[in-house]
């Protein structure tokens, strides 16, 4: 039986569990918070410190990219890490994020580092507005996060990013990143795979929707060859460079017919969870087989399925159940508004018959915990015709 010990304890490593059982894996979680190695499931089984679990696994992984360095380091030095401490470190910086786009010549938005007063002001004369800052660490669903719409906010927003920046309880130092805002058609992304012999497989492109800066709805149907052959062309470059091993996920901004990356996550992802019902290995199988050198499952998309985000809420109506084609996966978490607490996956015949079912979702889903889920489903069906 092949072990797997999971840098985190949340959501993700829980899938991963879940997705191995089946395989015969032993999956455990070092619990970051609590510094002890847990049950994916069930939290309160531990199985000692990290040390303990890096000597009783046979691969390192990680399901969020926030991790103290020192942790990395020791799991480097075990030799089983994967992906490398580099990667991971990568998907947790955006200077770093940055740097590895540019050195693969991949195109994102354009961009100015801020260290000072100095480079804000000289990035508001580079760019123009909307300019969008954003933390170099820690910052994710909207959070750590600013937009200079007009001139007369940029002392405010100085003001506040410098506090926010002093404020850092991070084991590198803050710091902030400004782009250009880019005027983009829709948010789309690609999770793929990278095994150990360099094996590359991908699942279709999935177009995202977000509310107040969190993914809200993922939405998995046919893509235009040409997008998914330049995401696909932009995923091998990142991971090949990388010497990537495991699922990583790239969020981009479609502005016509060309992809530019917003950014990068070394790990599975919340815009890949309806794999689960969507093909025929989910991106949680797929990395497990990746970092233990299986060969890889098929990425196809075999009926069109969309995700959508259960946030701040630990109940839905029954009803929902009673939706062919509808799976529910919970988190078994206690209740904070905005907080993820599961996800539905939806899946469907056809791309028409997904829309009605979306459509009925969201007649029957609390309008106030799902509030862009009606005008998401409304665009889709028009879209349709």
């Amino acid at each position: 039986m092949n072990k797997v010990l999971v840098l985190g304890a949340g959501q993700l490593a829980r899938m991963m569990d879940l997705a191995g059982t089946p395989l015969n894996l032993d999956v455990k979680a070092f619990d970051v918070r609590s510094n002890k190695v847990v049950h994916p499931l069930a939290n309160e089984h531990t199985y000692g410190d990290l040390q303990t679990g890096i000597d009783n696994c046979d691969v390192i992984t990680a399901e969020f990219e926030h991790i103290a360095h020192d942790v990395l380091a020791v799991c480097e030095a075990s030799g089983k890490l994967l992906p490398s401490s580099d990667a991971i470190k990568i998907g947790g910086d955006r200077r770093l994020e940055k740097a590895l786009l540019e050195s693969c010549q991949v195109a994102n938005a354009k961009h100015k580092i801020i260290d000072s007063r100095a480079d804000f002001d000289a990035a508001i004369a580079d760019l123009q507005l909307p300019i969008i800052f954003k933390s170099a660490l820690e910052g994710y669903d909207g959070k750590g996060q600013w937009r200079l719409k007009s001139m007369d906010q940029a002392a405010a927003i100085w003001a506040d990013m410098q506090d926010f920046v002093e404020q850092a309880n991070t084991s590198v130092p803050q710091g902030i990143i400004a782009e250009q805002m880019v005027p983009f058609e829709r948010e789309v992304s690609i999770v793929g795979a990278r095994s150990r012999n360099g094996e590359i497989a991908v699942y279709p492109i999935t177009e995202n929707h977000h509310t107040n800066g969190v993914l809200s709805v993922s939405l998995a149907v046919a893509s235009t060859n040409a997008l998914q052959e330049q995401a696909l062309e932009v995923f091998t470059k990142l991971t090949e460079k990388l010497d990537y091993v495991g699922v990583l996920a790239i969020e981009f901004f479609q502005v016509g017919e060309q992809l530019l990356v917003n950014e990068i996550a070394p790990r599975v992802h919340n815009s890949g969870h309806w794999t689960q019902q969507g093909s025929d290995c989910c991106q949680f199988e797929n990395h497990l087989r990746a970092t233990l050198g299986l060969p890889l499952g098929n990425t196809e998309l075999i009926r069109p399925t969309a995700m959508i985000n259960i946030l701040g809420e630990d109940s839905v109506p029954e009803q929902v159940l009673s939706i062919p084609g509808v799976a529910m996966h919970w988190y078994n978490k206690s209740k904070r508004a905005g907080r993820k607490m599961g996800h539905i996956n939806v899946c469907a015949n056809s791309e028409q018959q997904l829309a009605e079912k979306l459509q009925l979702l969201a007649s029957i889903l609390e309008p106030n915990a799902f509030e862009d889920l009606q005008d998401f489903a409304d665009r889709f069906q028009a879209r349709l015709g």
